[in-house]
């Protein structure tokens, strides 16, 4: 049963960021059939700024996880401004979570788990937590993690 994100957002006094303007040439959201499949979000803050660095050098674990909330709250902020109501969102499907880490950095996961946890609390854990990878890489700008996802609609 879908728990109504937008009531749950209101709920947890969830303060989605400003929506991100595309950096490049891709579209924000693309909705096939009935699939929303959303760009890479980094982490915005609500004062429009990204939170940057690498986990394991001048981030933690912790900042990370932060970080990939941050990024949820922004994918949030542009899956509502693109169709309007979260509501539409029947399920999360897949997620690609990107961690800017260090070579030697191995707890990627731990650190999406920021996104994960935040998607579950806002769509209840069965329709709030869907398939999902985890991989440290570079990230451009040295943003802190970059997620994409697809959604199911209704």
């Amino acid at each position: 049963m879908n728990r109504e994100p937008e009531s749950r957002i209101g709920e947890l006094n969830l303060k989605l960021p400003p929506a991100p303007k595309p950096v490049g040439v891709y579209k924000p959201v693309l909705i096939i059939e009935k699939m929303l499949y959303v760009s890479g979000q980094g982490p915005m803050k609500s004062d429009g700024t990204l939170i940057t660095g690498r986990v394991g050098d001048n981030l933690t674990l912790e900042e990370g996880k932060l970080a990939a909330r941050q990024a949820g709250l922004a994918m949030l902020s542009t899956i509502k401004n693109q169709i309007g109501d979260l509501n539409k969102i029947k399920r999360i499907v897949k997620v690609l979570g990107m961690v800017n880490s260090t070579a030697d950095f191995g707890q990627h996961p731990a650190v999406i788990n920021g996104f994960s946890e935040l998607l579950a609390d806002v769509f209840g854990p069965e329709n709030g937590i869907g398939v999902r990878s985890a991989v440290g890489m570079f990230l451009p700008m040295n943003i802190a993690v970059e997620i994409e996802a697809s959604f199911e609609l209704y």
